[in-house]
């Protein structure tokens, strides 16, 4: 199909042909009443489930498609070349190639990962407390050799410090299988459960069976299962079976180390049950019932549970105990009040201290309590914007937790926080070998007004010697799903836009919680235009403020922010020389009226049910980007995908892209790049990445006519 790839590498852009046309299969569907075009559908796989676990089975006819897809749009970006290559050594030019994580201390040892120089992949090691030579668990490198993806998941030490169960994706498909290995031979035991979710896993106190989650066919959880090792897998017992395929069933140990959590959810309604640990063959006990509106999070304490809600109108959520033996809602104490615009985001719980991470006026800090006495101190900055996470802990009864800080000038630093003096130890700044000075660099955070009068929250990077008289580029990104917060943290990749003259923008547009929970609210279901809306609103309001030229944005986002774009491009095509889509879910109306698709039932409460509920149909059906394309001028779109992606199919950009190229009467080019060997998140190894992240930055550097991109790349 398409141009011959060699005469095609040596041709302008404008001289290449895009693949032949001939696509189009007229399909119409109804519902509710409404006819609509799919005159791509065939681009789904009948058998997609089976191309999860195995992409070699792709229809020959969808393969050539995306084949020669990918051979236009590298002959198209073939002028760029040099640059993507160039971005991806400076890119890699700022990672430490031997870097190490900060020890974990567990009991008598102390756990890391760490790469080896020039190694794609995580070593999983572990030495004692009191000194020793380090010994590796698992070597990356070597169990992704001959694999064109490799990602591993889970990783769980038994209590005992002997066994260990760990996991794997080697399709990008998300479908994890889980091994255990003898720590003191190095070797895996007979033992492989396939098809599980993360490959979480958690073990008995006497390391005799683990617990994990396993998928069914349509890559949604079937509930908890427990593994006894040396039994086949297929006759594991069903610890607790969830039957609405709408909810999301994770499983975690409890911070006490005395339970197993299984944390059952949907976008709406949350439940928790516990497992004792001690016992084999507990079953789990209610902890939480489920009820539609009410969330939960859970952790034992003692005789305590700790509950994290937004029951009784707490819709910033509020921190709860009651007796672990009776943890009914009658019994519920408030511990943290609810304080309307202050979102407790996450909790977790230490012998003696508790402490949560909360956001206020869209910045982060932590509160750490002292259980006995109730007195409360917080962690906090004063930059304008930045970014605070808790870190992992595998120790209990400590005084020391750990966090993590930075903003978009410093990068990150990892610090050990005595809970009870109060004193903070600096235990890792991220290191940037090629060199990094935050003096040369700015961050700011503005407010743009929306449509409505809602102020949107935009996080700035920019060279601190930075004109901004509007004459410059701006590279705008955006999410607004799920209640998740954009946080604005320090990226080494995001230096090679801003040195090359882009100022680096953050919209924390509603549909994120960023504002609190409200924000999330008012940017989901029927209010999903919010979420564009405010995206327009911050570009509008940037380009008025003089911080770039008309002409000169280039925006980006992924997966559910992928949308965003899809709906940018469709609303305000005239604001933007470039977009770049990644993982892009933008066949909305199509994707939700399949209830066999792996996120269907559990996106309902997301999106809305466009089966049942007509006017939530009519509502998706006026801003689902694959149904609104238009013929009218489209900035260069850059649309990416994953062939094994279980989260946003790869028919979705692909069927976008073939819209916009037979509908758009000026403008483009239209790309799709789809990554035939990896899913939702691309590229497994750290450096193959780059590459992926250099062709982004190479693509918009080049729409805002910036750096080494060539002069005559299309630019509206």
């Amino acid at each position: 199909m398409g141009t011959d790839k060699t005469t095609m590498a040596a041709a302008r852009y404008d001289q290449i042909s895009p693949p032949a046309p001939a696509l189009r299969r007229p399909l119409t569907r109804t519902a509710h009443g409404v006819e609509f075009a799919d005159d791509w559908a065939w681009l789904k796989a009948d058998n997609w489930r089976d191309v999860l676990k195995d992409p070699a089975v792709l229809p020959d006819d969808i393969r050539a498609v995306l084949d020669a897809e990918n051979t236009y749009a590298e002959a198209v970006l073939a002028p760029l070349t040099a640059l993507r290559a160039a971005l991806a050594a400076e890119m890699r030019g700022r990672v430490r190639e031997d870097d190490t994580d900060v020890p974990l201390p567990d009991g008598p040892f102390e756990y890391y990962n760490r790469f080896r120089a020039g190694g794609e992949h995580e070593i999983v090691c572990r030495r004692r407390r009191d000194g020793g030579p380090e010994e590796i668990l698992l070597d990356g490198d070597a169990l992704a050799k001959g694999k064109s993806f490799f990602e591993l998941g889970g990783a769980a030490v038994s209590l005992d410090h002997r066994l260990l169960a760990w996991s794997v994706d080697d399709k990008g498909s998300e479908f994890h299988s889980i091994h255990v290995r003898d720590l003191a031979t190095a070797t895996d035991l007979p033992d492989a459960v396939p098809d599980t979710e993360g490959g979480d896993s958690v073990w008995s106190d006497d390391a005799t069976a683990f617990y994990y989650v396993r998928l069914d066919a349509n890559h949604r959880p079937i509930g908890v299962f427990r593994h006894i090792l040396g039994a086949d897998p297929a006759g594991d017992a069903g610890v607790y079976m969830e039957a609405d395929p709408s909810f999301f069933v994770h499983v975690k140990r409890s911070r006490d180390r005395r339970f197993a959590v299984i944390a059952i959810s949907d976008h709406d309604s949350a439940e928790a049950r516990l497992v004792e640990l001690r016992e084999a063959g507990a079953a789990p006990r209610l902890a939480v019932p489920r009820e539609s509106g009410r969330r939960c999070e859970v952790e034992p304490h003692g005789d305590k549970l700790f509950i994290l809600t937004n029951a009784d109108g707490a819709e910033d959520f509020r921190l709860v105990e009651a007796p672990l033996a009776t943890p009914e809602k009658p019994n519920w104490r408030d511990v943290v009040p609810h304080r309307p615009g202050r979102m407790i985001v996450r909790f977790t719980v230490f012998a003696r201290h508790l402490v949560r991470l909360e956001r206020e006026n869209g910045l982060p800090r932590i509160v750490v309590r002292d259980i006995a006495t109730g007195h409360e101190h917080d962690i906090a900055f004063d930059e304008e914007a930045y970014s605070l996470s808790l870190e992992p802990s595998l120790e209990f009864d400590t005084d020391v937790m750990r966090f993590a800080y930075s903003s978009m000038t410093t990068p990150r630093e990892i610090f050990d926080y005595d809970m009870a003096t109060r004193e903070r130890v600096l235990r890792k700044r991220q290191e940037v070998p090629s060199g990094h000075d935050p003096k040369r660099y700015a961050t700011r955070r503005l407010m743009i007004k929306a449509p409505d009068g809602e102020d949107v929250p935009v996080s700035l990077l920019h060279r601190a010697d930075a004109k901004l008289d509007g004459t410059g580029a701006l590279f705008i990104t955006g999410y607004g799903a799920y209640g998740h917060a954009s946080p604005a943290s320090f990226s080494t990749r995001r230096l090679s836009l801003v040195d090359r003259g882009f100022v680096f923008a953050i919209a924390h547009v509603r549909g994120g919680a960023d504002k609190g929970w409200r924000w999330y609210a008012n940017g989901k279901l029927e209010h999903k235009p919010n979420t564009f809306g405010d995206f327009i609103a911050a570009t509008k309001g940037l380009v008025e403020r003089g911080v770039a030229a008309p002409g000169r944005v280039v925006a980006s986002g992924g997966s559910a922010g992928g949308m965003l774009m899809g709906a940018i491009a469709n609303m305000a095509p005239e604001l933007y020389a470039g977009i770049v889509a990644d993982v892009p879910f933008v066949d909305v109306v199509n994707t939700m009226m399949d209830a066999s698709l792996p996120l269907t039932p559990p996106e309902w409460l997301e999106w809305g049910n466009p089966i049942e509920d007509a006017t939530a149909f009519k509502a998706m059906l006026a801003y689902s980007p694959y149904d609104n394309v238009g013929a009218k001028k489209y900035p260069a779109i850059l649309a990416l995908a994953g062939l094994t992606d279980p989260r946003v199919t790869y028919w979705e950009p692909a069927k976008w892209v073939a819209r916009l190229r037979a509908t758009m009467t000026a403008g483009g080019p239209a790309l799709l790049k789809t990554n035939m060997a990896a899913g939702h998140g691309g590229a497994s190894g750290r450096f193959d990445s780059l590459a992926e992240t250099a062709l982004e930055y190479a693509f918009a550097l080049a729409c805002a006519g910036l750096g080494e991109a060539p002069a005559d790349w299309p630019r509206i």
